[in-house]
């Protein structure tokens, strides 16, 4: 019997626990102090999915709270999509809601209180097509063009310790980037380099 949240990828059941034992002691609380106990219940039922973005290129910051109950809310995927869009070209694309809940599980087990660094967002055809011309190693069918890719720093967190994080969630790919400084991941097959 999966007693997960209504919404909850797979990604986001090994990050529950910590929830769990908190609602275990909240129980517990209850037979005590049930006017107390159910008021904070209801707190620690929902804490909400957050992300926070700090777009490099852009100076653009982002702290929000994207999904509550199990439902998305479309206001706060605008602006993540905003924030997230092609910086070169100000073109903007739908951010898969895949990578946004991979994000916040690499999120919740850092614990980093720093919102993620922005290289590279959602990324144009045209745009992908000139990095190709300048760059080696660039995709040419790269998920940023869809929304399911971003390359990212974490403020306090070495790219190798990032990188491991991201590795342990197993949410899509992750590639390494210790010269340029950032870590990339998506939503693809899981797979690393």
């Amino acid at each position: 019997m999966d007693l997960l949240p209504p919404g909850c990828t797979g990604t986001e059941k090994k990050f529950l626990r910590r929830e769990f034992l908190g609602l275990c002691a909240m129980a517990a609380a209850a037979a005590l102090s049930p006017s107390t106990a159910v008021a904070a219940l209801g707190r620690l039922a929902d804490p909400g999915k957050n992300l926070s973005f700090y777009n490099l290129h852009t100076d653009e910051y982002l702290d929000i709270c994207y999904c509550r109950n199990g439902r998305y809310d479309p206001a706060a995927l605008k602006k993540i999509n905003y924030i997230l869009r092609d910086h070169r070209t100000g073109d903007v694309q739908a951010i898969d809601l895949q990578l946004l809940d991979l994000l916040h599980g690499i999120s919740l087990k850092t614990r980093s209180q720093s919102p993620f660094h922005v290289i590279s967002g959602y990324r144009s055809r045209a745009t992908n097509a000139k990095l190709r011309q300048k760059r080696k190693g660039i995709a040419s069918k790269s998920l940023h063009m869809y929304g399911k890719a971003i390359d990212i720093r974490l403020p306090g967190f070495s790219t190798r310790r990032l990188r491991n994080v991201a590795m342990a969630v197993e949410g899509g790919g992750v590639g390494y980037y210790p010269k340029a400084g950032f870590v990339h991941v998506d939503v693809g097959r899981v797979r690393f380099w």
